[in-house]
């Protein structure tokens, strides 16, 4: 089964000094061993990219669209997901649920997962289970 894979999981993935790298590094790693899909869309690369690009530079982009990228199964936001997720962001009226995040929540919902490789909260909130699960 698949498991969706968010900008804030990436993020700290890719960057060494996010407080909870290992922890994300550990379920990424064993996704990867049970042979699990992770898929993503194409606004989490976006969102990724630009935030990897403003806080670290391009050295960072680099090393995640050339060895992380290719793990990825990509969804292409479709003008008819977009507008769910536009319906949602403005359904939800939630300052802090961006428009990439409604767009994710969407696209989990279309495919059917349970799982999201993520460390913001309002997946887990919408009824997903996180990985690594939630800090107390």
């Amino acid at each position: 089964m698949s498991v969706f894979v968010d900008t804030s999981g990436l993020y700290a993935l890719l960057v060494h000094t996010e407080a909870r790298h290992g922890e994300i590094f550990q379920a990424f790693r064993k996704l990867l061993q049970e042979g699990r899909t992770l898929s993503t869309t194409s606004y989490v690369l976006v969102e990724t990219i630009a935030l990897l690009q403003h806080r670290l530079g391009l050295a960072p982009v680099r090393d995640f669209t050339e060895h992380l990228l290719p793990v990825l199964s990509v969804e292409w936001v479709s003008e008819t997901l977009h507008r769910k997720g536009t319906e949602r962001l403005l359904r939800e009226d939630r300052r802090r649920l961006s428009l990439v995040d409604c767009v994710s929540l969407e696209f989990i919902r279309s495919q059917g997962l349970r799982d999201v490789l993520a460390l913001d909260a309002h997946f887990a909130q919408a009824g997903y289970r996180l990985l690594p699960p939630a800090q107390k």
